[in-house]
């Protein structure tokens, strides 16, 4: 499946699901960082494996130092950040405010000139954008006194997320594989996790083995993720990749309806609609970078 639409949808659908699953893992007193790390693991060993049978083997110099500073700014960072405010600001707020990566990924693109979005992907881009701040309006956070550091946390996410898109494509190694890279990234990222993890007091497995069928769950929505993530990254390019954001915020707001019991007003509805038409202009955008 080399397609940008289809590769969109899937991942994007797969990273959605990380948010309510993170929700309900820290609601089990699992440490943040600690699941993290197994999901890192989780998915760096399936997609290694799935890797070594539909890949050919081949040697790539720079595979390890792409690795390590890919999997510390696309997952260390992120994802502790990610399950951290999660229980603070709920998921729908998270899987919004990660929407947002589009945006940086976007700006770095143009400046860096890796890669960079046309007219109708900067269309895209804003439009994905003004659905994703119409979802925030939407919902009425309404959020209590002393927990705006933890929306601030949150907003350090997309920062974090467009650099690494950005990055993967600028260093991308000559000749690398992509599942390879992504089961390398994946597995670069599960040493740091585990150290935040024992410095914040957080090693302690009694709570993942309490929910086993959760663990079960996120690895394999990880692992789904993955396997596309990196062929995403190589057909799509940094900008349209980082649109996987919007498409998770929806697929966030759409289970918190079907399976946690949330109740969301029109105006969240409409908000979704307007990413839809965000995605279609890129998804338009691409196709016709890809014809000329």
């Amino acid at each position: 499946m080399n397609r940008p639409l289809p590769l969109l949808l899937v991942t994007g659908l797969a990273f959605g699901c990380n948010f309510p699953l993170g929700k309900l893992a820290a609601e089990a007193g699992v440490h943040p960082a600690l699941w993290a790390a197994v999901i890192c693991l989780g998915a760096g060993l399936t997609v290694l494996v799935a890797s070594r049978l539909f890949e050919a083997p081949a040697a790539a110099p720079g595979v390890l130092r792409y690795a390590a500073t890919s999997g510390f700014i696309s997952n260390v960072v992120p994802l502790t950040l990610t399950f951290a405010v999660i229980q603070h600001i709920g998921s729908g707020i998270t899987s919004v405010l990660v929407a947002l990566s589009p945006v940086v990924t976007a700006l770095l693109s143009t400046l860096l000139r890796v890669r960079p979005p046309g007219p109708l992907g900067v269309a895209g881009i804003a439009v994905g954008l003004g659905g994703a701040v119409i979802i925030i309006l939407g919902r009425n956070a309404g959020f209590e006194e002393g927990q705006s550091h933890w929306l601030f946390l949150a907003a350090l996410i997309p920062l974090f997320l467009g650099f690494g898109n950005v990055y993967r494509s600028m260093a991308w190694p000559r000749g690398a594989a992509p599942m390879r890279l992504g089961a390398s990234i994946n597995l670069a990222a599960v040493p740091p996790l585990l150290l935040v993890a024992v410095a914040w007091g957080g090693f302690d497995l009694a709570p993942l083995a309490r929910v086993p069928w959760l663990v079960a769950a996120q690895m394999t929505a990880a692992t789904v993720m993955y396997l596309t993530f990196f062929r995403l990254q190589a057909v799509g390019g940094p900008t349209y990749l980082s649109q996987i954001g919007y498409v998770a915020a929806a697929v966030g707001v759409g289970i918190g309806v079907a399976f946690l019991g949330e109740r969301y007003p029109p105006m969240v509805w409409a908000g979704i609609a307007v990413v839809a038409a965000g995605i279609a202009l890129s998804t338009l955008a691409q196709l016709r970078t890809a014809k000329g």
